[in-house]
């Protein structure tokens, strides 16, 4: 998965289509990622220990990985990523749009 924690996505199918968050977490087993504001879930929780609250909260869950695209902090336009290798070996991630490493 070439999706990392952190990272910058944009929406780009569904219900939230265009909406723009930050990667919470990563499943790379399930092909899944958690975007913060995006696909949000209400659940009525239950206190289980004293002192808990209950009440409605709302909770992000997960989003299939293949809906969502990175955005370029440099050109700040949805974009594939590709990688580079450099010469001591290092292999970097970098923008297919403008070629700027991100």
């Amino acid at each position: 998965m070439k999706l990392k924690r952190d990272d910058k996505v944009i929406v780009l199918s569904g219900k939230d289509k265009g909406k723009q968050g930050k990667i919470i977490s990563v499943d790379p087993k399930g092909g899944k990622v958690i975007v913060e504001g995006v696909n949000v879930a209400t659940m009525h929780r239950k206190p289980r220990r004293q002192g808990d609250s209950a009440g409605i909260i709302k909770l992000e869950t997960p989003i299939y990985a293949s809906k969502v695209q990175r955005v370029c902090p440099k050109c700040d336009k949805p974009t594939r990523i590709g990688y580079k290798f450099s010469e001591d070996g290092s292999k970097s991630r970098t923008c297919k749009k403008c070629g700027e490493e991100i």
